[in-house]
This record gives C-alpha cells, structure tokens and sequence, in this order.
C-alpha cells in the first residue's frame, strides 16, 4: 500500500507528550481523518453528530496509554465491533495516517510511545474481527518493524548470526511475542 495523502503539517516537534500535545494531536489527526476520502465515511456514519464526544474521548484514551494517567474506562474491543464496512485496508490507512501525524509532531523518542501501542491495538482488533487465523497485512508488520525497537539476542536466544533475533513465534502468529494462554505447540 503506498498511502497518496497530503503530509502532515509541519508543527514544531515536541521532546514529550502532555496532555495539551495530545489533544493537539488528537484534533489535528482525526482533521485527517475526516478528510480521507477513504476513511472519511466509515468514521462519518458511526460519528455524525457525536465528534465532540468522541475527541475528548480519544484525548482521555491516549492520555492514559502514554502519560499513564489511568483515566480512560473503556473497552476499545467492544467499541470497535459494530463498525460496518470495515476491511483491512482501513486499518492500515488508519495506522499510516496515525504515524504519519505522530512523526510530525513528537521527535523520534516521544513519537514511538505512540506509534508502538497503536501497531498492537490494531493488529488486536483486526484479529478479533477477522479471526485469529487472519494474517496481518504486510504493509502492517512492515510499519511494525521500522517502529519497534530492535533488540539484540540474549545468549540463550538463537539469532542469526547478525543483528537480529530469529523469531520463535509458529506460522500464522502475528505478534512478536507468544499470546498468553497459547499452548506452545499450537
């Protein structure tokens, strides 16, 4: 997928979050959002006339992921179920846009505390609607693995010899690491 939308616009790129840079965020990306001819209708038709409760909503939410403020109370699962229409292309609009905002406005150390979270809940929620069978798409992964930190092997890790890590997760397991509660052999 090569996205063809208009960058983010430039804003002075913050070292931390705060609560007022994520709200900036927040608005300037769902801006975006609402502008995208393809993600524009699907958040249309679930949001008209809701956007001023949904935006605090979405400040509160990150809020809590990134400052660890605790506050947002809700299931991001549930909410995201009902949506009607949505393919795997859509999340991976999403997550361009998402990061695409993310870079513009938080250098690259503030910016992965954003862009790391919002890899996992997709891929969260791409599984639970396609099923756990579902191969996340390889734009996706692609977009994960520029974004999550490379780790060196630990000496009892088999690793290929150069920098990285051979994976241990079976065939068909998208996430770097073994879901919890997965037998091994499965």
């Amino acid at each position: 997928m090569n996205p063809s939308f208009p960058p983010a616009p430039v804003v002075e790129r913050a070292a931390e979050p705060t609560e007022s840079n994520i709200r900036e965020l927040v608005y300037g990306f769902y801006d975006r959002v609402r502008a995208d001819p393809l993600l524009g209708p699907v958040f249309e038709a679930t949001l008209a006339g809701r956007w001023d409760d949904h935006l605090p909503k979405m400040c509160t939410f990150w809020g809590s992921l990134v400052l660890g403020a605790k506050q947002y109370r809700g299931n991001v699962q549930q909410a995201h179920q009902p949506l009607e229409g949505v393919e795997p292309q859509h999340f991976s609009r999403w997550l361009y846009l998402f990061l695409d905002t993310v870079e513009s406005r938080y250098e690259p150390a503030a910016a992965v505390r954003f862009m790391e979270p919002a890899l996992r809940i997709a891929q969260s929620l791409q599984l639970s609607r396609f099923g756990w069978d579902y191969k996340i798409p390889a734009e996706q992964e692609a977009l994960l693995e520029r974004v999550a930190p490379k780790r060196r092997p630990r000496d009892d890790e088999p690793h290929d010899g150069h920098a990285g890590v051979v994976s241990r997760r079976p065939p068909g397991e998208p996430f770097p690491t073994r879901i919890i509660g997965k037998a091994k052999d499965d």
